[in-house]
């Protein structure tokens, strides 16, 4: 995203109220309980003075049931009619949450992206934030409106509704608080970021702060409670993010730029079930690049050698379908024919390990490549280090005992966050 993406924050008079940005994810508004939780939250949170935006995702798994509905309806949707259908979720669950905040005594208006001057470019599915002008949401809020921006979307230069992507409503937060001046919390069902995914690892805990860098990579490898996106734009603009669990309790993390570890420091591991290895010649790298940018796949990792380069891209979607990323597969396997194939697609899960220490200590990458080899009974059929993160990719059945050894050898002999 270009550093004119958000503008600057919006003049802030000596006596205007504080303003927070709070994100809600799909499960914490997946039903009118839930609903009424968030509206309570909010209410306590302007009871001490303080302006709310609430940027709120679709309710549960809405927008994997509407994608399934589209492809019900036919195997090939327009892309531009599946980003007005699947942003209708959102639309619903800011209505409704702005219902329930009225219920609670407070002024509330919702608003969709583009009521709320969130500007994209063109790439239906995929859209990037050109330009926020948020007129509407400053002249609720000096009125004393919570404002309750619906996540996921804008509208293009051209009018069109556009959707930004999974993990798109942590993006909107942190675009919107960039644009008013405003901090940032990611609300969600965990209480903050960990070193593992708690539902894998039984001996996954909490990190207390973390740094951009980390984040990101953390969110690359697969870790779910930030979107890598939103950490950048947040990184780019010296957004602290505070993710936390709706309706309190536990504690919270931190992202921040001061919080870099020493090098010796690790600081989780995380892993994708689906992932594909790309190995390319350098004279199909363009031709790669096009099939991945036409189909709005994402690279996890990109990595250079003498004579080829290597990209790594995950599926984004757990359940349901994720058309473009299968018509990218099917795409680059049509190049991978013939005795010497200038492209090779290799198939697995990926399992990460991310930190400091990765790419400066020297040991690393054998002791990790021999635990991951104990998991799956033999040697990983490709290690990757990129950034702060060194991958392998194994069998799919043995993604969970990788990533419990992992932490088990490399994070669980580590104290402090």
């Amino acid at each position: 995203m270009p550093e004119t993406a958000v503008g600057k924050p919006a003049a802030v008079h000596a006596e205007q109220a504080r303003i927070i940005v709070q994100k809600y994810g799909g499960s914490s508004v997946a039903d009118v309980e839930k609903i009424r939780q968030v509206a309570a939250q909010i209410a306590a949170t302007r009871r001490q003075g303080i302006q709310v935006v609430a940027v709120v995702s679709a309710m549960g798994k809405t927008t994997d049931q509407l994608m399934n509905l589209a492809h019900e309806v036919t195997a090939t949707p327009d892309r531009r009619e599946l980003d007005m259908l699947l942003s209708a979720g959102e639309r619903i669950a800011m209505a409704l949450l702005a219902m329930a905040v009225r219920d609670q005594g407070f002024a509330a208006t919702s608003l969709t992206g583009s009521q709320c001057g969130i500007l994209t470019n063109d790439s239906a599915g995929n859209a990037r934030i050109v330009e926020i002008r948020p007129f509407r949401v400053q002249d609720a809020l000096e009125q004393g409106h919570v404002v309750i921006v619906a996540g996921f979307q804008g509208t293009s230069w051209r009018r069109e509704v556009t959707t930004l992507g999974r993990g798109g409503s942590d993006t909107t937060a942190v675009a919107l608080a960039a644009a008013l001046g405003a901090d940032c919390e990611i609300y969600s069902d965990v209480d903050g970021i960990y070193t593992a995914d708690p539902r894998i690892v039984a001996a996954a805990r909490r990190v207390n702060t973390l740094s951009y860098d980390e984040t990101l990579a953390l969110s690359r490898a697969g870790a779910k409670v930030l979107a890598a996106d939103a950490v950048a734009l947040a990184r780019m603009h010296g957004i602290a993010l505070y993710a936390r669990k709706t309706g309190g309790g536990g504690g919270e993390t931190v992202v921040r730029l001061d919080a870099a570890r020493d090098a010796t420091w690790l600081t989780g591991v995380a892993g994708r079930a689906q992932a594909v290895v790309i190995e390319v010649v350098d004279a199909q790298c363009a031709a790669v690049q096009d099939i991945l940018s036409a189909h709005n796949i994402c690279e996890i990792a990109r990595v250079s050698t003498p004579i080829s380069t290597i990209y790594v891209v995950g599926r984004e979607v757990a359940d349901g379908v994720d058309p473009a990323f299968e018509r990218a597969i099917d795409a680059l396997k049509d190049m991978s024919t013939g005795d010497d194939p200038a492209v090779r697609c290799h198939f697995g899960a990926l399992a990460s390990i991310v930190g400091p220490a990765v790419g400066r200590d020297i040991q690393l990458p054998a002791q990790f490549r021999q635990v991951v080899a104990n998991c799956c009974g033999g040697a990983p059929s490709c290690v990757l280090v990129h950034g702060v993160t060194l991958s392998a990719l194994v069998p799919a059945a043995t993604l969970n005992a990788c990533l419990t050894a992992l932490h088990q050898q490399f994070i669980d002999g580590q104290r402090g966050a």
